[in-house]
């Protein structure tokens, strides 16, 4: 059950509202999608609406109205139907709504094009997420073009305006409540992967790993998994977004394991990488500690006040310095940076946002453009990696095929960092004690 109560969508749509002078805001609900002919992927929420509501159906509007003198929230849902309980599961209908959320009108879905109209009336502003185009936004549109033709009509609409760039500035920092899911859905991550280090062996498929790392999450009741899986064994590590998992795991070789899981829409983002049979080789034992004592230092420098960029340009030295001291690149570090050369080797981010959505789509940058402060209650992935691909034949044998990358949630505090995942084995020592127990 989610720890977010009505109070807490009440709140943040307060907050909203506090940031626009007037208007009317739209939020849609994310609609069903097809699989493939008649069947549908299990449904999951959009996010911005989720924040805003806490409803989970689809085919839902909130909308919030804001004039000088009051605020008023409507949510139109589907009304219950028994039809629809009987095949697909029974909707809570407007009774129930009303009863449950604490907004000031709920309606029938069905209601909403005869409604808008009137809704949008003496308002001069409409917040929407530009890149919708439903047939919700479009009628609102229509009914603001309408108004503003009609005689009579003193006030009308005369700007639109994105409202995501609000929700998600909003959602960069989260409350106690989210980062207690985040923090359930990192624990369950967690257990799946210590036991995909000790279930794993020369033999097995990637697809077994993944698939028990997906019990793991099924079993303890996680709705889904935060994004698809990579286990990517020995090369196929150094192709960042592996996700065929097909590959029989080879002995000598690295497995890279990028999987994770939701809690009540929650993400969690873990990377462990790890030897299939239980053991470093010397080579792989020498990257891998570069590759975690880059991921230390990056981790060590969060704290309130820190720029992202900052923490960005650190880590490619860090980086790019690990890859002298392996022999990978020569010259002077500075040089190497100024020409990219050690992307070939480290070509992504150090890391992203983390919230409702696994790449939170928060701002980075504020409304002048600068790279936003660290603050308390913010959440960052830490993921430095290295690969070196298999038929790179400018780096020494020893090394080609290896592909490791190490990744960490990470949440701000009032006076440094929390490792919300520190307690997943990451050492060389931790991993191959764990691959040597027994599921």
């Amino acid at each position: 059950m989610s720890l977010m109560n009505e109070i807490h969508y009440e709140s943040r749509r307060e907050k909203l509202l506090s940031s626009v002078e007037e208007g009317v805001i739209i939020l849609t609900s994310a609609s069903p999608k097809t699989r493939s002919n008649d069947t549908e992927y299990p449904y999951r929420q959009s996010s911005d609406f989720y924040y805003m509501c806490g409803f989970q159906e689809d085919n839902a509007l909130l909308i919030l109205v804001k004039t000088k003198e009051a605020t008023k929230s409507i949510l139109f849902v589907e009304p219950y139907n028994e039809e629809h309980a009987l095949w697909n599961g029974a909707r809570l209908g407007v009774q129930k709504a009303q009863a449950i959320f604490r907004v000031d009108e709920v309606h029938d879905i069905n209601n909403y094009a005869s409604l808008i109209k009137d809704i949008l009336r003496e308002h001069i502003a409409l917040y929407i997420d530009l890149f919708e185009d439903s047939s919700w936004i479009i009628q609102a549109k229509n009914s603001a073009k309408e108004l503003h033709e009609t005689r009579g009509v003193k006030r009308h609409i005369k700007a639109i305006h994105d409202v995501t760039h609000l929700i998600r500035t909003q959602r960069l920092i989260k409350s106690n409540e989210e980062i207690s899911e985040i923090k359930n859905a990192v624990a369950l991550t967690a257990k799946a992967h210590h036991e995909a280090m000790k279930l794993s062996k020369p033999g097995l498929h990637e697809y077994e790993l993944q698939a028990h790392m997906s019990y793991v999450f099924q079993r303890a009741g996680a709705q889904a998994e935060s994004y698809g899986a990579i286990v990517a064994g020995g090369n196929n590590a150094n192709t960042l977004h592996y996700i065929d998992n097909r590959d029989v795991l080879r002995d000598g070789d690295l497995v890279l394991i990028d999987a994770a899981c939701e809690w009540e829409l929650y993400a969690s983002d873990i990377t462990r990488t790890f030897p299939v049979n239980g053991r470093f080789t010397a080579a792989q034992r020498t990257v891998y500690e570069k590759v975690l004592d880059v991921q230390l230092r990056v981790i060590d420098a969060m704290k309130p006040g820190v720029k992202r960029d900052w923490l960005q340009q650190y880590s490619e030295e860090l980086l790019c310095q690990a890859l002298i001291d392996l022999g990978i690149l020569k010259g002077e570090c500075k040089t190497l940076l100024e020409s990219k050369e050690h992307k070939k080797y480290s070509p992504h981010g150090i890391g992203h946002w983390m919230g409702l959505d696994v790449h939170d789509p928060c701002p980075y940058v504020d409304d002048e453009g600068e790279s936003l402060q660290f603050v308390a209650g913010m959440v960052m992935t830490i993921e430095p990696g290295i690969y070196i691909r298999a038929d790179d034949e400018t780096v020494e044998e020893k090394y080609r095929g290896i592909g490791i990358r190490i990744e960490d949630d990470i949440l701000i505090t009032q006076n440094g960092y929390e490792n919300l995942s520190a307690m997943i084995a990451k050492t060389v020592e931790e991993v191959e004690n764990m691959c040597q127990e027994s599921v």
